[in-house]
């Protein structure tokens, strides 16, 4: 996420992009009725007649009983990441997208990309009890998106402007993250609102920014996004130092958390031309390609 966090659950706009950190769902079809999922999380075994839950797979398996009708028959479902899942980088998201995309595959459907955004966010909505689906947009339409959840609005900008992701070293689950925010709106609800309405400013002008290529005004808007954060309580001191260590590099136009917050990752724009060693970067770029369904010949 670039801008826009929490405020896009209450209507107000964000950008998201893609990045080249791959998740693949591979679906072998199978001759029984039996669904058995792999990844780097463990195995877990069930059938389609009678799903049962798995909480490593709990996304997948909401994916599984959004799409099970029309299903020909079991599957084998093997799951690679190139980022650890410890990491947010919205890898919910990603599996998820990338589970309704081969269960469409495998019962014939074809995937339209607006109702797999539609889907995905209802996936994850019944898996962590809120959601914006901006994740699932990048996920599907790749590069950077400009996203409203409500009413849902999807435009994807032309532009790839290079990024540094360091990662906190510690992650607080998106939902526990959610519900901290939402309590502390519902005992300042005027003063959240206006902080919204300031992150709905910002990631407005962010977008005529990049789609512009005026990147020291984005970083600018990422400086202030970040002070919003600090805002509505999802700033904490590893946050903080990680985006002032990253913002003293001359190269580096703006940084600021990237996602829920209260850990996980924050995102800048510009290569640091004196990288900090002690900083756990992740390797990323924006990534043009969304989600891509290949059929075996």
């Amino acid at each position: 996420m670039l801008f826009g966090e929490h405020a896009v659950l209450h209507g107000k706009r964000a950008l998201v992009c893609a990045v080249t950190s791959r998740l693949t769902v591979r679906l072998g079809p199978r001759t029984d009725r039996r669904v058995c999922i792999e990844s780097a999380l463990g195995r877990h075994e069930t059938s389609l007649d009678a799903p049962e839950p798995s909480i490593p797979f709990r996304f997948v398996m909401a994916a599984l009983a959004h799409g099970l009708a029309g299903l020909p028959g079991g599957f084998d479902l093997a799951i690679d990441s190139e980022f650890s899942p410890t990491v947010g980088l919205g890898s919910s998201a990603a599996v998820t997208v990338a589970t309704l995309a081969a269960l469409d595959a495998h019962a014939g459907r074809t995937t339209d990309r607006e109702a797999l955004v539609r889907a995905a966010r209802e996936v994850i909505r019944r898996v962590q009890g809120a959601g914006s689906g901006a994740d699932a947009a990048a996920s599907v339409f790749g590069g950077i998106v400009a996203y409203r959840a409500d009413p849902m609005a999807i435009r994807r900008i032309a532009q790839a402007p290079p990024l540094t992701l360091v990662y906190s070293g510690a992650k607080t689950p998106t939902p526990e993250v959610i519900r901290r925010v939402e309590s502390a709106r519902a005992a300042m609800p005027a003063v959240f609102n206006a902080i919204y309405e300031a992150m709905n400013r910002v990631a407005e002008e962010a977008t005529a920014a990049i789609e512009q290529a005026n990147w020291t005004r984005t970083g600018a808007l990422m400086n202030v996004a970040q002070g919003l954060m600090d805002a509505i309580g999802v700033n904490d001191a590893a946050l903080s130092s990680i985006v002032h260590a990253l913002r003293a590099d001359p190269a580096v136009l703006g940084a600021k958390i990237s996602g829920s917050g209260l850990g996980d990752c924050v995102v800048a724009l510009g290569r640091p031309v004196r990288p900090d060693p002690a900083l756990l970067e992740i390797p990323v770029c924006i990534s043009p390609d969304g989600v891509v369904v290949e059929r075996d010949a």
